[in-house]
């Protein structure tokens, strides 16, 4: 059985008379990047289309990167306490929807917990080490417990008219659960402001598609399969909307028998032990799934639902049998509502 997942609205605008597929595909955040768009044969695609996009992508990078020293955000990182920064635009816009996310998930995600992360072995290390590093030891409960105390302590300030930020002192900003999103948002602006309108953007794994190719189907992906999970695949119609998927299998490391993976919750400044192998959300912006599907993970199965219900959230999420590689699956209504099933 194979299971569809549609969008709701499909805009009447089939891709040129005769177009081609072009591509194109870099490096950035540590990962890859790659734009597939139609174009008609009498618009050739501008030769410097490969520099822009990458351009588009390294303006996140100096604005938002929590391992680049010199980034807008690594000087925030760095900054005396009891200071406030304007911030470029951007970057503002994407720490704000940050910070919302956060509240309304009830600080299941929270962009300011970077020295937590850092800890934990998975950002830059700021002191600390690499969970990859030979020499790396998780945190004692006692030092879990400070950094908990710490975060609740020092909790940034957003001033909207001037787009300003208030350092408190020690905040580690982390913008890695949706800067990446939003890069993949940025190259559609870019390539819809340019008159494209028909394209598939995509950042380290995360998606966003528009209008059709040129044989008249819409841009389809797969979510991430886990092999050998048993359960069937699904693929997503990627007209107008984004996928974002958070996973415990992509960084993650055993310790006493016992998988700590790179997500953390700011709550208990632990990293995630809730049994989800993996949460897929479905939105019109890849910012608000890459954010989304990160708080939906820590929040777990029961809750993260009842929160994507709360907030109409395409959700999928997929809870490991034990110990084995079998798993169930958990659909919100929202994703309920796209899916078709072809036998």
């Amino acid at each position: 059985m194979r299971r569809v997942l549609l969008p709701h609205h499909i805009a009447a605008d089939p891709a040129p008379a005769g177009a081609a597929v072009h591509s194109f595909a870099g490096h950035s955040m540590g990962t890859t990047w790659s734009v597939r768009l139609a174009a008609a044969p009498d618009k050739p695609v501008p030769e410097e289309l490969q520099e822009l996009l990458q351009q588009q992508l390294d303006i996140v990078v100096a604005e938002m990167s929590h391992w680049e020293a010199d980034s807008n955000l690594g000087r925030f990182n760095r900054a005396a306490a009891g200071t406030w920064h304007v911030l470029p635009r951007a970057f503002f816009d994407v720490l704000t929807y940050a910070v919302e996310v956060g509240r309304l998930s009830g600080d299941a995600y929270d962009p300011s917990a970077g020295n937590i992360v850092n800890r934990w072995g998975f950002g830059p290390s700021n002191g600390s080490l690499h969970y990859e590093d030979p020499a790396f030891t998780a945190p004692a409960p006692d030092e879990v417990e400070r950094l908990r105390a710490q975060r609740l302590a020092s909790r940034i300030q957003l001033d909207p008219d001037r787009k300003r930020a208030y350092q408190p002192g020690r905040v580690q900003l982390d913008l890695s659960a949706v800067a990446k999103g939003y890069s993949v948002d940025r190259l559609a602006y870019f390539l819809s402001h340019h008159g494209v309108k028909h394209f598939l953007a995509e950042v380290g794994g995360e998606l966003r598609g528009a209008g059709m190719r040129p044989d008249g189907q819409p841009w389809w992906v797969e979510l991430e399969p886990l092999p050998d999970s048993g359960l069937p695949g699904m693929v997503l119609a990627l007209h107008g909307l984004s996928v974002a998927t958070s996973g415990d299998y992509r960084k993650f490391f055993m310790h006493g028998g016992q998988r700590y993976a790179h997500t953390i919750d700011p709550r208990t400044a632990m990293p995630v032990a809730n049994g989800l192998a993996s949460v897929t959300v479905v939105h019109p912006q890849c910012m608000a799934a890459d954010a989304w599907s990160t708080a939906l993970t820590v929040l777990g199965p029961q809750h993260g639902l009842a929160m994507a219900e709360r907030q109409g959230l395409a959700a999928r999420f997929v809870l490991r049998d034990g110990d084995g590689p079998a798993c169930t699956e958990l659909i919100s209504s929202a994703m309920q509502a796209m899916l078709d099933e072809d036998e």
